[in-house]
């Protein structure tokens, strides 16, 4: 953080006072009493409007959204003209982002103009970035992030979505005060949970005629994680902290009051929308299939760097000498190191020891602890070094979990599998891709995670399958992890540019590699 906002040179760094008192120096001089009186215009506003009117969503997308998605737009379009922000709470999958961007397209074309923020973790940043360019390619966007950010401003000033992350958000919080928004959005909102932190009073600070916030898992520990979330969406609706400890927070954690406990849910009622996977299945189809983005850290993208530089410069000598053909053996294993880094450093079989710094890691992480509730995950990765990373990630943050891979007896398969099927407490398991291909059948998990994607779609199809089969009541998200600006995000554009060769090409791992042109070759090493 200090090397990106510091200015000069690693051995002298000169920092703006602003980097340490900024927030608390703003939120301090926050007018209360225009608070309260914005709450009581609100209120009248709320008494004078009570239905949620039934408009159409944006013409393009008439056929995309699913019948409660629509009903997520109107009910988006009430809260906009109510000027109350409120909860999109939908369980993982359900689309989210989809039903705030068909709502932020129609919101430019009946003001002609709009001013959006959306604040998210770092790894969502490109998912916003894609579902823009599939969904609303009409609305413009920029990526405020990085350290060349303070070079964009052009950028900044004009686009109509603006997407940042919450660590950006804390560090450029002078600037975003100085812009006022038509709409604040806060995805995976469960991270301004704490009153006290920094990101929740930056966020805060923020001037914006609607606020939304979006997460499947608002309230994660108790009570008072809706606490700062409601606070940052209608400040003064729910009294002050104190007020709302005594009030709600003790009754309800402590003593499991039911009378402040329906109290509090009838408040909240109208500023949350949350429909299930089960409420809405019929709406779904059977497997949804999504890719989660994930952007490394500056450690684990020197270490890629490195290694990409000293290997293309190795297997383009080979493929000038002998042709694409004859290189396969060194392209699959520059490849395969890529992808190993891509997962962790630290599972590359070098002769050099690397840490374990991995972005992967993290992400899946945060997805089972916070994102799918109490719903059961497959995890497949290809590599059982990161398998072995994984195992220790799921003990550190106490989830029970299943293992097996090719070494495991058939005895102990069966044993994981009928722990996993039948025991609530087992939540994820975790597999080899090569073990874990056929035969089995998992229909308790709903959640497919496949941490290192490979070009083989039949392989990744295999393992996807195995809780999509007969049996299956639920609907099926599958999420394949993908490294950004990586070989493996390579790889996924490949798979496009090819798709039409690809019953031809994409049979097995080496047929890949006989296809690839020296120009293929290039690009993914590039």
């Amino acid at each position: 953080m200090l090397f990106a906002v510091g200015e000069g040179k690693a051995t002298n760094i000169k920092l703006s006072k602003y980097h340490f008192g900024v927030i608390e120096e703003l939120y301090a001089q926050r007018n209360e009493e225009e608070i309260f009186f914005k709450l009581e215009e609100k209120y009248e506003r709320l008494k004078e409007h009570h239905t949620v009117k039934q408009i159409e969503p944006p013409i393009h997308l008439q056929n995309i959204l699913r019948p409660y998605q629509i009903s997520g737009f109107q009910w988006l379009n009430y809260l906009s003209e109510v000027s109350w922000g409120g909860i999109l709470a939908d369980d993982m999958g359900l689309g989210k982002t989809v039903q705030a961007l068909s709502f932020l397209h129609h919101y430019k074309r009946e003001h002609t103009k709009i001013r959006a923020l959306v604040v998210c973790p770092t790894s969502l940043m490109f998912n916003w970035e894609n579902e823009i360019k599939k969904f609303t390619p009409s609305l413009t966007w920029y990526i405020h992030h990085g350290s060349t950010r303070s070079q964009q401003m052009e950028l900044y000033q004009n686009a109509d979505v603006i997407i940042t992350t919450y660590g950006t958000l804390r560090s450029d919080i002078q600037l975003f005060t100085e812009s006022d928004f038509d709409y604040v959005i806060l995805d995976e909102s469960q991270a301004i949970k704490n009153p006290q932190s920094k990101v929740t009073k930056a966020a805060s600070l923020l001037s914006a005629k609607n606020r939304l916030c979006m997460s499947g898992t608002p309230l994660q520990n108790n009570t008072f994680d809706m606490y700062a979330q409601m606070n940052f969406l209608n400040p003064g609706m729910l009294g002050s902290m104190e007020f709302f400890r005594q009030e709600f927070a003790i009754p309800i954690d402590k003593f499991g009051e039911k009378d402040q406990k329906e109290h509090l849910r009838k408040l909240l009622y109208p500023f949350i929308l949350r429909r299930t996977k089960e409420q809405v299945a019929k709406d779904l189809p059977e497997k949804s299939e999504m890719i989660l983005f994930c952007e490394m850290n500056e450690e684990q993208r020197r270490i890629y760097d490195a290694y990409r530089n000293d290997y293309r410069d190795k297997i383009l000598g080979v493929v000038e000498e002998k042709g694409a053909n004859k290189s396969q053996l060194t392209i699959l294993q520059g490849l395969m190191k890529l992808r190993q880094i891509c997962d962790s450093p630290a599972i590359v079989n070098d002769d050099e020891k690397y840490p374990n710094v991995s972005v992967k890691l993290e992400e899946l992480g945060r997805e089972i602890s916070e994102n799918i509730g109490n719903h059961k995950a497959l995890v497949f990765s290809q590599f059982l070094g990161m398998l072995a990373l994984i195992k220790e990630k799921m003990k550190e943050l106490g989830i029970d979990y299943a293992y097996f891979d090719g070494s495991t007896s058939a005895p102990d398969r069966e044993k994981a599998i009928q722990r996993f099927q039948t025991d609530e407490n087992c939540r994820v398991f975790l597999i080899s891709l090569k073990a874990g291909g056929v035969g089995l059948n998992l229909t308790a998990a709903d959640y497919v995670y496949i941490v290192d994607p490979w070009w083989n779609p039949a392989v990744e199809q295999q393992a996807i399958d195995r809780t999509h089969r007969i049996g299956q009541t639920k609907n099926i998200f599958a999420y394949r992890m993908i490294c950004k600006d990586t070989v493996e995000d390579k790889i996924l554009k490949l798979q496009e540019r090819k798709r039409a060769l690809a019953a031809d090409l994409i049979t097995d791992d080496t047929s890949f590699v006989k296809a690839l042109t020296k120009e293929d070759v290039e690009y993914l090493f590039s």
